[in-house]
């Protein structure tokens, strides 16, 4: 069964990339010590970053406004027709240096999973997904996929600075009481 994976240029988003970027910046000093997980990587910071730095939020609301523009072009399903909407339910940064990488692992039970690529060097190694699909990233790209799809990166080669982020469906009525 294939699943949607959508790439999308995000750098006419330059000033959120750029907050985005000093956040990372900000967590490595506010909270240095990385997160244990798959993810070994010189530095992962707190999953709700989001809620620990500001700085994130605008980048958080267009993954949004692009996620639910994907849901209708994709699923051709828009989610406010069915009294649904997307919120970022996880933020974390990552700062992947020479020889660090991510074991397989999927998002489960978020809706989508999205890696946003702050910066990438140009020999950095792809994301792979189970359905053999590879992304080189690319500087101000993102890659939005659905959270079960298994993916990994190998070793990599150079630098690469990612905002990831996990996304859920939840009711308007939820979205309220938020």
């Amino acid at each position: 069964m294939e699943m949607p994976i959508v790439v999308c240029d995000l750098r006419p988003l330059k000033g959120q990339l750029e907050l985005a970027r000093r956040a990372i910046e900000e967590l490595r000093i506010s909270h240095p010590v990385s997160l244990e997980s798959n993810v070994k990587a010189s530095y992962v910071s707190p999953w709700k970053s989001h809620l620990i730095n500001q700085n994130l939020m605008p980048l958080c609301k267009d993954v949004v406004t692009i996620a639910n523009e994907m849901s209708k072009r994709v699923y051709s399903s828009p989610l406010e027709q069915l009294n649904l909407d997307l919120y970022v339910k996880d933020c974390w940064g990552i700062v992947y240096e020479q020889s660090d990488k991510t074991m397989l692992h999927n998002h489960f039970p978020m809706d989508f999973g999205c890696a946003i690529y702050l910066e990438a060097d140009e020999d950095c190694a792809p994301i792979i997904f189970a359905n053999h699909f590879q992304f080189q990233p690319k500087t101000g790209h993102m890659v939005l996929f659905p959270g079960i799809l298994n993916h990994e990166i190998p070793e990599n080669n150079g630098r690469r600075t990612v905002v990831a982020m996990n996304l859920c469906k939840r009711t308007t009525l939820q979205a309220l009481e938020a």
